[in-house]
């Protein structure tokens, strides 16, 4: 098939989105991974069958030589948009963002790939030293296991609600199961990388409340999870994330 430039919906890093009618294709570079592509089409699959709102998998396919995944399109707006045009409600719009959250955590998928299996991987993978490393490998082990579905990129820009007012959970390439307090540690980071603490914060508090879970209970998972997210070597982020990392130090 061909695309035309004006199907372009999003150009990512390592991929480009494009809308083809009622469907998206999304395009991995050339040497993006085929198990990664594969993986994260397995993902949605395995999700789909948890009853979530998200969109139907259409198909895996090549475009121009290029991996692609086909998906059903939602018209809609992003969370993130809506945030940012109507500051005003975003009270609401976060009450809705840790509902959504929630009701993610409350779904099994016994066939995802383990969190703490992923995690471990990219602690090791980390440039952190050799001790600081040790001691978030010992600090994940002592996590209780879980095994609830966890997205692994919840951010308002993967949500998008519909014209007709649902909400739908979109990019499952990072999805896992184990345990909740992971994905909201990563939830809080991600609105902190995007110049975002004063929401940060007030998403992490809506959450604890609402979930019954303590603060500092997630605050244990953000070493770990800050760890994971500089394996993607992003210089602007590195500083940040490190001090997270070295909270661990002082413990």
């Amino acid at each position: 098939m061909s695309i035309q430039t004006d199907m372009i919906i999003s150009v990512r890093p390592t991929k480009t989105v494009y809308r083809d009618g009622d469907t998206v294709i999304k395009v991995f570079d050339k040497d993006y991974s085929k198990a990664d592509v594969l993986n994260e089409a397995l993902n949605q699959a395995r999700v789909e069958e948890t009853g979530l709102s998200i969109p139907t998998i259409i198909e895996v396919m090549k475009v121009d030589g290029n991996w692609a995944i086909v998906s059903e399109f939602i018209e809609g707006k992003t969370l993130a948009q809506l945030m940012e045009e109507e500051p005003h409600n975003i009270d609401k719009y976060l009450e809705l963002f840790v509902d959504l959250q929630m009701t993610v955590h409350s779904k099994k998928a016994p066939l995802l790939n383990k969190l703490k299996d992923k995690m471990n991987r990219k602690i090791s993978e980390s440039s952190f030293d050799a001790t600081t490393r040790y001691e978030l490998h010992t600090r994940l082990e002592s996590m209780p296991k879980h095994t609830k579905v966890c997205h692994g990129d919840f951010n308002p820009s993967n949500i998008i609600i519909s014209n007709g007012g649902e909400a739908f959970i979109i990019d499952w390439a990072h999805a896992t199961q184990g345990n909740a307090s992971a994905d909201v540690a990563r939830s809080y980071l991600l609105f902190c990388l995007n110049g975002q603490t004063d929401i940060a914060e007030k998403y992490l508090n809506l959450f604890c409340k609402k979930s019954d879970t303590a603060k500092q209970y997630v605050q244990e998972w953000m070493p770990i999870v800050a760890a994971s997210q500089s394996v993607k070597e992003r210089p602007e982020e590195k500083e940040f994330l490190s001090r997270w990392v070295n909270v661990v130090d002082y413990e």
